[in-house]
């Protein structure tokens, strides 16, 4: 168990009590023939007193603690009251202020210089050196450990703050790079693709205007073909403006400017929802219809409060889904269910397979990619594969997410 300050503070006190009375106990301390063991003790509990205070009170510790050591000098010298002192002294420099290494170097050397002079005057040159050596153990050696220590305390902070101010520079260089990427991928995307889309929606609706010239029915394969065109083109439009509109978002702040070419007020997009499967329901019978596909949906549960995320990764995926239908199966019924559960939420699509479809075309197999990793992302699974002559999709995303996308 680590032990706090304060209780490491009232621990080394105990210690030197303890272990002085047991010195004082058993005679072991100068002048023990002149001296009662009562006076001897007094220098020594007020010294363990001051060690409570080493940490929170070193300047007062350190000043007292040399006047108890001076009456503990002539009331017997218990080893235990040196002991003290002496981390006194080492707490007042590791844990006090930065001048008292400098105050309790030059005190403590003028000590040992007064001390050590006046004993060469009196006793000689061996008694000096003696004292002389005594006094730097006592009031020197102390000093310079902490001293030490708290220069490499010190160092070790000075490389943490700069370790932490590189790792804050790196994360800045790190978001303004994904910032810009952003920007630049938001250009690449209004230039191209939704340039490109933009285009589409313009020629299929001047073609229906040409329809209409001509006086062709609504019910014209090839005027509902356009029909077709158009609303698709318009809504990938909006969703790729849409997210245009958050890459820009990302990359600077504020009110996001429209990205697809054909409408440059600033806009702003909802992601979409399960609450509007019925339209693209809808857009897939139209699209449908030449391939002579039918489509049933069917809906089990209450929906309930639905993550964001998972609205959009379930809308997703039947999007793809009911997309690979129009473009690979064979003619038939497309089946899409939609179970809400307690925990998960799943998406069943089926659709007569053909076989081979779609290999030939360029990307195929990358919408399957990006469904099951929406479904990863949410901690999800998903599988896809022909069964019984169908082609079956199935998705289940738990309700309590892992991640996000979007």
């Amino acid at each position: 168990m680590t032990l706090t300050p304060r209780r490491q503070d009232t621990a080394i006190a105990l210690a030197g009590l303890l272990g002085g009375l047991m010195l004082i106990a058993f005679g072991a301390y100068d002048n023990s023939d002149s001296v009662p063991r009562w006076l001897a003790a007094l220098p020594l509990l007020a010294m363990a007193a001051l060690e409570l205070l080493r940490r929170t009170r070193t300047i007062w510790t350190a000043s007292l603690g040399g006047l108890v050591f001076a009456g503990g000098i002539f009331a017997g010298s218990v080893l235990a009251t040196v002991v003290m002192y002496t981390d006194l002294l080492y707490a007042a420099v590791l844990y006090g202020p930065p001048r008292m290494a400098k105050v309790l170097q030059l005190t403590g050397g003028a000590t040992t210089l007064v001390l050590s002079s006046l004993t060469l005057l009196y006793t000689g040159v061996p008694n000096a050196l003696l004292i002389a050596g005594f006094c730097g153990l006592i009031f020197l050696t102390p000093v310079w450990t902490a001293d030490l220590l708290r220069r490499h305390q010190d160092r070790a902070e000075a490389e943490r703050l700069r370790a932490e101010q590189t790792a804050l520079l790196a994360e800045l260089d790190r978001r303004a790079a994904v910032t810009a990427e952003r920007a630049r991928m938001a250009r690449e995307l209004h230039d191209v693709i939704a340039n490109h889309l933009s285009a589409i929606a313009i020629h299929a609706t001047g073609a229906q205007s040409a329809a209409r010239r001509q006086d062709r029915p609504a019910e014209d394969p090839v005027v509902a073909a356009l029909a077709v065109i158009r609303e698709n083109s318009v809504q990938g439009l909006a969703e790729m403006r849409r997210m245009i509109g958050l890459l820009r978002r990302g990359a600077q702040p504020g009110p996001l400017s429209g990205g697809g070419g054909g409408g440059g007020g600033e806009e702003s997009y909802a992601a979409p929802r399960l609450a509007a499967l019925d339209a693209l329901l809808a857009r897939a019978r139209a699209a449908g219809l030449d391939a002579g596909l039918a489509f049933e949906a069917a809906e089990d549960g209450e929906p309930g409060e639905l993550p964001a995320p998972l609205e959009l990764a379930a809308y997703r995926i039947v999007q793809e889904s009911l997309t690979n239908a129009v473009k690979h199966a064979a003619p038939g019924t497309v089946r899409l269910r939609v179970d809400y559960r307690a925990d998960d939420v799943v998406i069943a699509v089926d659709s007569p397979y053909r076989e081979g479809a779609g290999r030939a075309l360029h990307g195929a197999g990358a919408g399957l990619v990006g469904m099951g990793e929406r479904a990863q992302l949410l901690g999800g699974d998903f599988e896809a594969g022909p069964l019984d002559g169908r082609w079956q999709v199935r998705a289940v995303l738990p309700r309590e997410t892992r991640g996000a996308d979007g």
